[in-house]
């Protein structure tokens, strides 16, 4: 009768070990700006994060029109429409990060920041309320972006966790069932 106890025992804590995995992988969970920050064209903001693990290198990106025209912290121009710095978040996981738009920003612009180790993510919308202008393939020109297309899907990181945890409990189910088929066939 101890058998059936042991196996269901050793699945049990096989199960609560694969699961546990991906979870404690994605412990930090960023925060953001919440809202919609307005900055004028020309203007400054200075945004705040939080959540991210002690001392990780966080990546911040700018998108929006002409987004290669603005700066964060120290970056200047770049020829692409992101432009992104790094830097290191705070001991208690917080950073900052000032996003200066270009004299003739207009429309929406998200900011991105990424945590290099944690792989976490948070976003702040800032607007200038400026209609991004038509002849720029700004879509209907409104500067609400509704013409570009959202972003789907997951995190591939935590796919990829969820997997492998997946994978582990199989693994660890196959060989608590095999050791038990044996020691089964040997007592016969």
């Amino acid at each position: 009768m101890k058998k059936p106890a042991a196996l269901l025992a050793t699945l049990g804590v096989a199960g609560a070990l694969a699961l546990s995995a991906p979870l404690t992988a994605s412990a930090y969970t960023p925060s953001a700006p919440e809202g919609t920050t307005a900055v004028a064209p020309g203007g400054t903001a200075t945004l705040g994060f939080g959540g991210f693990a002690p001392g990780e290198t966080i990546t911040f990106s700018l998108t929006g029109w002409n987004a290669s025209g603005a700066s964060l912290a120290t970056i200047v121009r770049t020829a692409v429409e992101t432009a992104s710095i790094t830097k290191p978040a705070a001991a208690d996981g917080s950073t900052t990060v000032d996003v200066t738009l270009p004299a003739d920003a207009a429309g929406a612009y998200t900011v991105t920041a990424t945590g290099g180790t944690s792989g976490a993510s948070a976003s702040a919308a800032l607007d200038t309320g400026i209609p991004v202008p038509a002849e720029a393939g700004g879509g209907s020109g409104d500067g609400s972006g509704s013409d570009s297309l959202s972003p789907t899907g997951g995190d591939l990181t935590s796919v990829g966790l969820w997997v492998g945890g997946g994978a582990l409990l199989l693994g660890g189910a196959a060989v608590v069932t095999a050791t038990a088929i044996r020691r089964q066939r040997s007592d016969s």
